[in-house]
């Protein structure tokens, strides 16, 4: 099977291909002029780089302050993390010492605490002394 060029079923004339070929040359040399022209150190292309160099350099300046912004709000998460985990740390380690002292401030605990010292609960009730002033 030989490839030739046709239209709806149809043979080209040469003239014909020959005005296509030239035709699609002429849109890549068009196309490669426009990007020679861009990446090009002439005049225009210079004085626009120029013109925008302010613009990029604001841009350059707000990625940074972007990236700083985004580091500095991790940093801050991570220690919010880290200062939850410590609260509640700390908090397990507040319930289980007042429980302790609620347990170690019975009467019965201070009893027996008191009896390894030698001292006896009273069973007496306390006495009341009365001071008498004297009259002069």
């Amino acid at each position: 099977m030989s490839k030739r060029n046709t239209i709806k079923e149809r043979e080209l004339s040469e003239d014909i291909q020959e005005e296509m070929s030239d035709a699609v040359e002429e849109k890549v040399e068009k196309t490669q002029s426009i990007l020679r022209s861009l990446f090009s150190p002439t005049k225009l292309s210079t004085y626009l780089v120029t013109r925008n160099l302010p613009f990029v350099a604001f841009l350059a300046f707000l990625g940074l302050v972007y990236i700083s912004n985004r580091h500095l709000a991790e940093r801050t998460v991570r220690k919010i993390d880290r200062l939850g985990k410590e609260v509640k740390e700390l908090s397990w380690d507040y319930k289980s010492l007042s429980a302790e002292l609620m347990k170690l401030t019975t009467q019965t605990e201070i009893a027996k605490r008191a009896d390894t010292l030698g001292l006896k609960e009273r069973m007496e009730p306390p006495i009341k002394l009365e001071v008498l002033k004297e009259k002069k």
